[in-house]
């Protein structure tokens, strides 16, 4: 079984990052879109809310699932059973970090790949952190991220006294 790990921070899960999802788990056998923990970032939605998010929108991908981690992702991939790990792509400036990372991890476990996916055209500008920002200002992000993921953010914003 051909199995790929697509993690991330998913800090609000996006239009993009489910772009990527869906072509991801038409080429695996399985997908895991593992959410990961990581405090130094400060995310907006604790751990419990994104793997929720991620879960919600995993119901059109019989062949996916949401997990976490916390520890290196390399480790984490052989904990899993997994072959590749998917890493998105929007821009040439993802490209430098992204590809020192996928250094790094084939020289901590070189049974691990790493495939870069671009998102379509229409997301490549979109960033989970240029979406926080619109939505705490209150603008429109409907076509950005998936509903649920919406009404969860005008939520957030609403219980922090910010604009939705």
């Amino acid at each position: 079984m051909r199995t790929a790990i697509y993690p991330g921070s998913f800090d609000p899960l996006t239009n993009g990052h489910l772009d990527i999802i869906q072509r991801a788990a038409r080429m695996f056998d399985r997908l895991i879109v593992a959410v990961a923990q990581n405090e130094g970032k400060r995310p907006l939605f604790t751990l419990k809310e994104r793997l929720r998010l991620v879960r919600q929108a995993l119901g059109d991908f019989p062949n996916a699932e949401a997990d976490w981690f916390d520890t290196l992702l390399v480790d984490y991939a052989d904990k899993r059973e997994a072959q590749v790990i998917i890493r998105g792509l929007r821009a040439v400036s993802d490209f430098e970090f992204e590809f020192q990372l996928a250094l790094m991890n084939r020289k901590l476990n070189g049974r691990v790949e790493t495939i870069f996916m671009m998102p379509k055209e229409t997301y490549t500008f979109l960033s989970s952190r240029i979406i926080k920002e619109v939505a705490q200002l209150g603008g429109n992000v409907e076509c950005f991220v998936p509903g649920h993921v919406r009404l969860a953010l005008a939520a957030k914003f609403a219980r922090q006294g910010r604009k939705s």
